[in-house]
């Protein structure tokens, strides 16, 4: 795949595309096959701050209907309008809130057959994208409009992680399965050229995250003239790397763990003022 919109705009520094397409189907099993397999205590139990794992379920759904075109039928279309003074992040938080507790009262099992509907129809959707067009921003790797490609491995890495935090929050291991978690990974490390844009360096300077083990990887920035970047770039200087395991990676880019326990787990080499700035990596609304 190319690295530019049809209208020539390059964003090649993002690194190379990324093709999540086929995977959202059997994520979308995946967590059926999860929430169908609770104890009806277990919906109860918290998930993420402020939500339980059946909030959580919801706001899956919600995100299902998001993409489709609208919210869930029994609520009705509705335009959702920024409040004066509201950023990006406090509108998302507040619409995401006020879906979830419309639905409070409604069933898990209702919820399950509604996600079994809506996550095909979202998996069809995903498969037929031009991932070559325009789409959606995506705040976190500092880029708006995105390519597809971005978009809807974004898309993909919000349903992995929630799966996975209803995981958690039931007493289970994180989901390790290495090509999605590799997808995952590959994704939220295209937040890198976005965190480092105040870190200066000489161009040419070079700092690499890699993340150890199956469904690992190694991603690198290079400081250009006008942004860092993760396309490649023949005579480039490295200077930091920073080992992570996938667990610390992933928990670390949804800040399920802050930079400085990901910096105290790491195996850090070279310029540590760099290491430090790529760990504050952020690849999630927050």
């Amino acid at each position: 795949m190319s690295s530019r919109f049809e209208d020539g705009v390059d964003y090649s520094w993002l690194g190379d595309p990324i093709n999540a397409r086929e995977l959202f189907g059997t994520e979308s099993q995946a967590l059926l096959e999860l929430l169908r397999g609770l104890g009806s205590d277990e919906w109860g139990n918290l998930a993420v701050p402020g939500w339980s794992v059946h909030d959580l379920a919801v706001h899956v759904l919600g995100d299902y209907y998001g993409r489709l075109g609208g919210r869930e039928p029994r609520e009705g279309r509705q335009v959702r309008v920024f409040k004066a003074g509201e950023t990006l992040e406090e509108f998302i938080h507040r619409s995401n809130q006020e879906w979830v507790d419309l639905n409070v009262d409604v069933s898990s099992a209702t919820i399950v057959e509604d996600l079994e509907v809506a996550g095909a129809q979202v998996a069809r959707r995903f498969q037929e994208a031009d991932l070559q067009a325009a789409s959606i921003g995506v705040s976190w790797a500092g880029v708006d409009p995105a390519p597809m490609w971005l978009d809807c491995a974004r898309e993909f890495t919000e349903f992995w992680t929630h799966r996975q935090q209803i995981r958690h929050a039931t007493g289970r291991e994180t989901d390790l399965e290495p090509r999605a978690l590799f997808t995952v990974l590959d994704t939220f490390m295209r937040a890198l050229p976005h965190t480092l844009r105040d870190t200066i360096a000489p161009i040419g300077t070079q700092m690499r995250m890699v993340v150890d083990g199956p469904g690992g990887g190694t991603w690198t920035a290079t400081a250009t003239a006008d942004r860092w970047s993760l396309a490649p770039v023949p005579g480039g200087s490295l200077a930091a790397t920073v080992r992570l395991d996938a667990e610390t990676a992933w928990r670390l880019c949804t800040r399920g763990i802050d930079p400085d326990t990901a910096i105290a787990r790491a195996r850090v080499h070279g310029d540590r003022r760099l290491a430090e700035a790529a760990c504050q990596i952020v690849s999630i609304v927050y």
